[in-house]
């Protein structure tokens, strides 16, 4: 079963009001970044390319077609018993856009991140809601301890 909005608002920080919907959260861009080279999975482990911070121009990210990593301004804590996931805002694929992310288990803290594929060019704002992240009631055996633990806490 999905949770309420509520009930996901009482686990991100920051969140305001306007960000509160009936089944999620609306989480905002606070970065925009662009991969610099190549990454690699490996069976024993990854590298993750590093990225190059987009600067905004005239108050906005200014992206032409292509892949960036979009960062979640809100630190994001899932709880024991349930699972999140994050799906894009209809308006930011009605501008030609889609937000891939990967399952956040039960037990992750920290500020994420989502893959934004640029379709046609756009222009995104820093603090603009930009997906939507939901609850559901999960089974779990243990709780998450990889490398992205506590990413970008304050």
């Amino acid at each position: 079963m999905f949770r309420a909005g509520s009930f996901v608002a009482d686990h991100i920080n920051p969140v305001a009001p306007e960000q509160v919907q009936p089944n999620g959260v609306d989480l905002t861009v606070d970065a925009v970044l662009e991969p610099t080279e190549r990454g690699r999975i490996g069976r024993d482990g990854k590298h993750v390319a590093e990225r190059e911070p987009i600067e905004p121009e005239d108050g906005a990210y200014v992206l032409p077609a292509g892949g960036y990593i979009a960062r979640y301004g809100e630190q994001i804590r899932i709880p024991e018993g349930h699972i999140g996931f994050v799906y894009p805002r209809s308006s930011l694929m009605r501008n030609g856009c889609m937000l891939h992310t990967a399952v956040w288990d039960a037990g992750y803290e920290g500020r994420g991140e989502g893959l934004l594929a640029v379709h046609r060019d756009v222009e995104i704002e820093p603090g603009a809601r930009i997906a939507q992240l939901v609850f559901a009631e999960a089974n779990h055996d243990g709780t998450y301890d990889g490398s992205y633990q506590g990413e970008r806490l304050d």
